[in-house]
């Protein structure tokens, strides 16, 4: 059964898939999972999607959309002066899926494509077209939050008993989701859901471009704000390294304290730190915690209630959103390398069983292999040269105890024979003592038999 799951979302979509083999493994798009969903055309009216939309667009804007998804309800959408239907704007996105997917796998049984948990019968019936207009078969739909519960028992192995209730706290590029799921019979229910339509990342992303325009333009505002409304491809290329550049910032911001980035227009350096950072975006972080506790109030539940909280989407790995959750809530959430993919595998793992406690990490965490035995500690660290070194005690199972000076030479032959003395040493050791006990009784036995031979003499 070769399997693909696709978790269309409004700034990047992601795909996970799986063949003959079993193993889930997530498509790669240009050397990373992660596939933008814009979709630009080409002047020979082409559509183009990923990078390549975005490459597209710095020639000409007006022919590119950088989110769809959020387009669901429009109908059609007009790219440069050709009228796009949503089936076929979504469709294209799903279609540059398909074709890796066909690459890697050789072909396609089964389709498993999430949706917002508030989408209706209409918006859902838009996805479900758009992904046979991209040439694949009929998908399964599946709500996010139950695709991002799923993936909590299946791949951490963490217990979700029948009746017990999860919280999925979904933070984007585009939106914010909150929901709260229970487990049943038969899988994983919404009990409550609710969201912010308007916070994401991207929000992020701007609130640190404005905050960089505050702290370095100074007397060259006409020359930022060029940068910030380009109006030629070549301030359009610079905009989109800027803001290249504060995404990388603020990703770095998540596992750092601070962070330096180039500013093309203003030709200097510019330096956050991740207070700034989170001054900037702790208002907005409150909104999606308050949001978060609104709907675990709305599924009539406490947050003690919950077996966990579940943090996906590639925002929710910034550190303040976890500790803000934990203040308001008192519950730790759980947080992962790489949140971005869990809503796609979760669609995938769907129907697998519990992974058994102790089960290996998936192969996106990584674990520090651990060596069968100690390695020895330097043999002379020096004072202040970092962390003092552990001292390892020897295994009661070593065949000798371990020495500073060279080892011991072993007598070869039968099996468990003595070590033999070292050189220079013969009479402090064992067999020394030997030798020295047996020459004095050899001295005492002479002078006995001497003094029995004069006794006996003549006269």
């Amino acid at each position: 059964m070769r399997l693909l799951a696709i978790d269309f979302g409004t700034s990047n979509t992601v795909a996970v898939a799986r063949g003959a083999d079993g193993r889930a493994r997530p498509l790669l798009f240009d050397g990373t999972p992660l596939l933008p969903s814009a979709v630009c055309l080409d002047p020979a009216g082409t559509p183009l999607t990923g990078r390549d939309a975005f490459r597209a667009a710095r020639l000409d804007p007006a022919r590119f959309e950088p989110a769809p998804k959020r387009r669901i309800d429009d109908g059609a959408v007009l790219l440069g002066d050709r009228e796009m239907p949503v089936t076929e704007l979504v469709g294209v996105v799903l279609r540059r899926v398909a074709v890796e997917a066909y690459r890697q796998l050789g072909g396609v049984d089964e389709v498993r494509l999430t949706h917002p948990a508030r989408w209706g019968e209409r918006r859902r019936g838009v996805l479900a077209d758009a992904a046979r207009a991209a040439g694949l078969p009929p998908p399964r739909l599946v709500a996010e939050p139950v695709a991002a519960a799923a993936y909590y028992p299946a791949v951490l192995g963490a217990a979700v008993p029948p009746g017990r209730a999860l919280a999925v706290y979904d933070l984007g590029g585009g939106t914010f989701d909150a929901a709260v799921v229970r487990r049943g019979t038969a899988g994983f229910d919404v009990l409550a859901e609710s969201g912010l339509t308007d916070l994401g990342g991207l929000d992020f992303d701007q609130a640190l471009v404005e905050h960089l325009g505050r702290g370095y333009a100074g007397g060259r505002t006409e020359l930022w704000q060029g940068l910030l409304g380009p109006t030629d491809p070549g301030r359009r290329r610079a905009r989109e390294l800027l803001y290249d550049d504060v995404r990388a910032a603020k990703e770095l911001l998540s596992r750092a304290a601070s962070a330096d980035l180039h500013l093309p227009a203003l030709d200097l350096r510019a330096h956050l730190t991740r207070d700034e950072l989170e001054s900037l975006i702790r208002r907005q972080l409150q909104q999606t915690v308050g949001c978060l506790a609104g709907t675990i109030a709305a599924a009539r539940l406490d947050p003690a209630d919950l077996a966990g909280i579940f943090l996906v989407g590639g925002s929710s790995r910034i550190p303040l959103a976890a500790r803000l959750i934990h203040a308001e809530l008192g519950v730790a959430p759980t947080t992962l390398e790489q949140p971005e993919t869990v809503v796609a595998e979760g669609a995938l793992r769907l129907d697998d069983p519990p992974a058994l406690p102790g089960t290996p990490a998936p192969p996106r965490i990584r674990a520090v292999p651990v060596p069968a035995a100690p390695l020895p500690a330097p043999a002379a660290a020096p004072v202040g040269a970092g962390a003092a070194a552990r001292v390892v005690p020897a295994r009661s199972d070593n065949p000798a105890p371990l020495r500073s000076g060279p080892a011991a030479p072993v007598r070869l032959g039968l099996p468990g024979a003595e070590p033999a003395e070292p050189a220079g040493r013969f009479w402090t050791g064992t067999s020394g003592l030997v030798w020295t006990w047996a020459l004095a009784l050899l001295v005492v036995v002479a002078l006995v038999v001497l003094v029995a031979v004069v006794a006996t003499g003549p006269g």
